[in-house]
């Protein structure tokens, strides 16, 4: 999930202890804030 690490600068090692349907989640709030949806 590069756009969500870019977006918000997390780490894979914290991402890797989310669920799916949270990073589905916060990639959504990405693409929001980097102008994408």
């Amino acid at each position: 999930m590069a756009d969500v690490a870019a977006v918000f600068h997390w780490s894979p090692d914290l991402m890797d202890m989310m669920e799916p349907e949270e990073l589905l989640r916060w990639r959504g709030l990405a693409r929001e804030r980097a102008g994408l949806a």
